[in-house]
């Protein structure tokens, strides 16, 4: 069956590895040519008990054969690991929606555990929806028998059975999610070949069990590209390079001041991985530490940047005020997260506006560029640097956690494309007086 566009959920414990099976999902949605939006959604770093509301992870998929711009609402496909899982998405499921349940997790105790008083399998509250109950562990576990692993071990290859019946449902390619594992676990060849078999043991599901009559088809959207080289990419991933080659373009070595926070520290961690071009990174103490290092490394000549979210914002304020005061190029990249201070920092929220605005002692006016898609956010850092090069200010560069993980498609561009922000510098003095003498 033809369709122009799906949503699907993924939806289980942390340890799942729910995000690492849609962003599979994902390589292989765009390697097939289909315009993406993702939404990774995952609790925070201190993780809740296993099988519980709070503790659960899901990656939401939106792929379409027309150009699209949200991960959507509604996910007309959910794959539930567990009864939490089913019970924390199954409201936004339209009535008539897919829904693929693991039944090895639908144990009383766990059932209990989220407020289930009877089986949602067996008492007619799913009834709206067109359900598939599937012994994911069970079938995995028989699998990979001839492995010689541990339930324990294989039980972890759950998520990629279900990664390779919907692969079969939605006609993605099979190639690179198996050449993937095989790198990915190529120091331990046992557990890499236990997970492909898995792979391929959900994908031979698919097509052998009368439970999935119908397999779907979204053509690739190749009127919504204009012609290039395309690859799948996050925001944040996006703004590091958009950093770098906003430093190349400016002809000035990129200096990178910062202490790790949710959900920014990723541009640390990319940015570290590219000392061939010039970028040098500096994990600092705390973040007033972080921001004055890469202010004294705009007085210095370097392109300096600060990467931080709401709370590193507060403290840094004053730091900011003082750039303002020297008029000096300083890119500071809030990458927004929920809530005040310390709260919700693996959830999204636009927070941090009229912080970035104000939130400084006297007159401090800051320009502030805000990317509009994860990809846009190259495209963002490089007129996040113009700005402040071309004007001596620094800069707010307003990211969120959506935007950061969330990834789709971007055409990379050509070198010729990128604007030149070479700034030429002031070599001796503005101008002379009426009577000859230098000013």
């Amino acid at each position: 069956r033809r369709l122009d566009r799906v949503i699907i959920r993924f939806a289980g414990d942390s340890g799942d590895g729910m995000q690492l099976t849609g962003d599979r999902f994902t390589s292989e949605t765009a390697s097939f040519g289909n315009d993406l939006s993702t939404l990774p959604n995952f609790p925070a770093e201190i993780r809740a008990p296993a099988g519980t509301l709070p503790g659960v992870s899901s990656f939401q998929l939106h792929f379409a054969d027309h150009d699209i711009l949200t991960p959507g609402d509604a996910p007309d496909v959910l794959v539930a690991m567990n009864p939490a899982a089913l019970r924390a998405n199954i409201g936004d499921v339209p009535r008539g929606g897919e829904v693929i349940v693991n039944t090895d997790e639908f144990a009383k105790r766990a059932m209990a555990k989220v407020g289930y008083d009877s089986s949602p399998l067996e008492d007619g509250s799913l009834d709206g929806y067109r359900v598939h109950p599937v012994p994911l562990t069970t079938l995995t576990i028989e699998a990979l028998k001839e492995f010689g692993l541990s339930r324990k071990e294989a039980e972890r290859s759950k998520n990629m059975f279900a990664l390779g019946l919907l692969s079969w449902m939605y006609h993605r390619p099979t190639e690179g999610t198996e050449a993937f594992l095989r790198r990915k676990f190529a120091s331990r060849p046992r557990i890499a070949e236990a997970n492909v078999a898995a792979f391929r043991a959900g994908w031979n599901f698919g097509e052998t069990t009368e439970d999935f009559a119908v397999s779907y088809e979204v053509a690739p959207a190749t009127r919504a590209f204009p012609t290039g080289t395309y690859r799948n990419i996050s925001g944040n991933l996006a703004l590091s390079y958009g950093l770098i080659a906003a430093a190349r373009q400016a002809d000035l070595p990129l200096y990178l001041g910062s202490y790790p926070i949710t959900p920014a520290s990723d541009i640390l961690h990319e940015l570290s991985r590219h000392k061939n071009f010039g970028v040098r990174t500096f994990q600092a103490e705390d973040e007033i530490a972080g921001i004055g290092a890469a202010l004294g490394a705009a007085f210095g000549g370097s392109l300096a940047v600060t990467t931080t979210s709401g709370p590193g914002v507060a403290l840094k304020s004053e730091t900011i005020g003082l750039a303002v005061s020297l008029e000096l190029p300083l890119l500071v990249v809030d990458i927004q997260r929920g809530g005040p201070s310390t709260g919700l920092p693996t959830k999204t929220e636009q927070a941090d506006l009229l912080q970035a605005m104000y939130g400084r002692n006297g007159e401090a006016p800051v320009p502030v560029v805000a990317p509009r898609t994860p990809a846009d956010c190259f495209d963002a850092a490089l007129e996040a640097a113009r700005i402040a090069l071309a004007y001596r200010t620094p800069v707010f560069l307003l990211s969120d956690g959506y935007l950061a993980n969330g990834s789709e498609p971007w055409r990379i561009p050509d070198i010729d494309e990128l604007p030149d922000l070479r700034v030429q510098f002031t070599t001796g003095p503005n101008h002379r007086l009426e009577d000859g003498s230098e000013a």
